[in-house]
């Protein structure tokens, strides 16, 4: 079974992924040469179109302009292992909101996350490992649902942010690729 869309499970060997190129990097540099080949600016602004900000997890499962139905320029897209809301989170939000105009926040767990197979044990073994105690937590989580809300309570409750009205959270199936919603309570 390939782990890219883009690959078959035949060409899986590293000669066929990467190319002539040699790298992976010089793969996806190679292919901005493509697209920039192509690319006609589409004068807009760095303000999203419809004033919200998408908060996700980084697997590379989601693809959340084409789940959500977005186009370029609609949302901005803030990602992160478990998609949680970190203090790094908030500061996006914050210039979101109050420099670029978002309104709207979208947070958007899924189902089979690697950080329900984590601990903050992890920490540990890594300060072992390189002798230093990252500054960061892991934010590893058990439950999805519970996570989500843990989210959506960080955005709320944020002093920075202007605009925490309209904050909802998601659960996307990475099996079915529909989206759950949670209820914050």
């Amino acid at each position: 079974m390939s782990t890219s869309a883009h690959l078959s499970a035949e060409s899986a060997d590293s000669s066929d992924v990467i190319g002539t190129a040699g790298t992976v990097t010089d793969r996806l540099v190679e292919a901005n040469g493509r697209y920039a080949a192509k690319f006609t600016d589409p004068g807009m602004d760095a303000r999203p179109v419809l004033n919200v900000a998408v908060v996700a997890c980084m697997d590379a499962r989601l693809d959340l302009h084409a789940a959500l139905g977005l186009e370029l320029g609609d949302c901005h897209t803030i990602r992160n292992a478990g998609g949680v809301v970190t203090d790094d989170v908030i500061r996006s939000l914050t210039i979101s909101q109050r420099a670029l105009g978002t309104r709207s926040v979208v947070l958007i767990h899924h189902t089979g996350c690697g950080l329900e197979s984590l601990t903050e044990e992890f920490r540990h073994d890594l300060e072992m490992e390189v002798g230093q105690r990252p500054a960061w937590a892991v934010e590893a989580f058990r439950d999805v649902e519970q996570d989500v809300r843990q989210s959506m309570q960080r955005v709320r409750t944020s002093p920075f942010l202007l605009h925490t009205g309209d904050v909802r959270g998601f659960v996307f199936d990475v099996t079915t690729g529909l989206l759950r919603e949670i209820d914050p309570a």
